[in-house]
């Protein structure tokens, strides 16, 4: 008799290691809210970003985008500026402190990613953000960059999982 299961697609591998990253990365372990560290990845690597895209590429819509950055912004992480040649335009950026926390957070999402991945070889762990860099460079908002997001993440803010650069999946909600 043969076995009729088939084994898990690649999506769904996926998704289980994403939620593997979201239960890890809590808000008293990375120092702040998964959303928020998403959000600021982002920013890191889009300096002044158009809010418009900042949203377009979270996932996420204008109004719950509103919503997250009054709490980035609150906490002195970002802020939001009108842009100089568009006044219906805000731009975002990373603060001083946004930068500092989100190194910190990035330490530990280090450490995640290592607990998580801790079978797989430097080399096997590099080839694999490569691939998923590359499949990613297809299906997100353009960036202007070859490297999707890099380091940071590709994902969904409003809690459903996605896929990381950096090699793994994280959800983000938070």
């Amino acid at each position: 008799m043969v076995n009729s299961e088939k084994p898990p697609g690649s999506l769904a591998l996926l998704s289980r290691l994403a939620k593997m990253v979201y239960r890890r990365s809590s808000e008293e372990r990375l120092g702040m809210t998964l959303r928020h560290f998403v959000t600021l990845s982002y920013l890191r690597d889009h300096p002044s970003a158009p809010q418009q895209d900042l949203g377009d590429a979270l996932c996420i819509d204008a109004s719950n985008l509103v919503l997250l950055l009054n709490e980035v912004e609150s906490a002195g992480l970002a802020e939001r500026r009108r842009d100089p040649t568009d006044r219906r335009r805000h731009l975002v950026r990373l603060t001083p402190a946004g930068e500092s926390a989100l190194g910190l957070a990035e330490q530990e999402q280090a450490t995640i990613e290592a607990e998580i991945l801790h079978t797989l070889s430097t080399d096997e762990r590099a080839t694999l953000r490569r691939l998923l860099a590359r499949a990613l460079a297809d299906v997100e908002p353009s960036s202007g960059t070859s490297d999707p997001l890099p380091g940071a993440s590709a994902r969904p803010v409003d809690g459903s999982a996605a896929v990381t650069t950096s090699g793994v999946g994280a959800a983000a909600a938070g």
